[in-house]
């Protein structure tokens, strides 16, 4: 299965077969990402590498692809010049990064796309998800964030070998 994000003025909308759901996006909006932190959400077609959720929060979603509960000191390398930029950590960690266990909950329920990571190309840009969206939909800093709903949806649709495909 092809998931297809298309921009919608601010926003987007995401169809997987199931009509299209709304979906923020990075405050930049949807084109060619050139660097850490532009607010981009990148152009192209992605795999979906894995899913990972607070258990706290959330029970293990309904899902074919590999799927594993975070734990608090779970984050993700920002830092270009680190050599596990665009890479999950652990914490405290001695460069940037973004902590995955969060206080709000957005990212209670995660699908990490492969942007960026087969090769890694520093400061191009990392860690694109599918995750919850705001109540009002506020912009990404480059992800495509759902209704936890929806995303709980399309998580129980997907399998390994599915892509995400995001259009201009």
């Amino acid at each position: 299965m092809n998931v297809v994000v298309r921009p919608q003025g601010r926003e987007a909308l995401v169809d997987w077969g199931k009509g299209p759901r709304r979906a923020a996006i990075g405050r930049a909006g949807i084109g060619v990402k050139q660097s850490e932190g532009d607010g981009i959400t990148p152009v192209g077609t992605f795999a979906l590498r894995r899913v990972l959720y607070r258990p706290d929060r959330h029970r293990a979603p309904s899902t074919k692809l590999a799927h594993r509960a975070l734990e608090p000191d779970d984050g993700w390398c920002d830092a270009p010049a680190h050599p596990a930029y665009n890479r999950p950590i652990k914490m405290p960690f001695d460069a940037s990064h973004e902590p995955l266990w969060r206080d709000d909950h957005l990212y209670d329920l995660i699908a990490v796309l492969g942007f960026n990571d087969d090769p890694v190309v520093p400061g191009k840009g990392s860690a694109i998800f599918l995750h919850v969206a705001r109540a009002d939909y506020g912009a990404t800093e480059g992800c495509i964030a759902l209704a936890v709903d929806d995303l709980v949806e399309l998580l129980a649709a997907l399998a390994p070998g599915d892509t995400v495909t995001i259009t201009l």
